[in-house]
């Protein structure tokens, strides 16, 4: 027999990426958010889409007003 509430609720949903793509899928959440897929992410594309803002020491310098 199987034990009730053992595990989270399976429903469909709905991810959406940031280039405007949506995907419905099952999921244990509701409403994904997602800043890339593979529609826009430069790998899957053949871009060379910078998903990065820079590394760390930028964006202390940028932070701190530092030249």
């Amino acid at each position: 027999m199987p034990k009730e509430g053992l595990h989270p609720k399976f429903e469909q949903t709905t991810v959406s990426c940031g280039c405007g793509t949506v995907y419905h899928v099952g999921s244990t959440k509701r409403n994904i958010k997602i800043e890339v897929c593979s529609k826009c992410h430069p790998f899957y594309t053949g871009g060379n889409k910078r998903i990065e803002q820079g590394g760390r020491i930028e964006r202390f310098r940028k932070k701190y007003g530092m030249a």
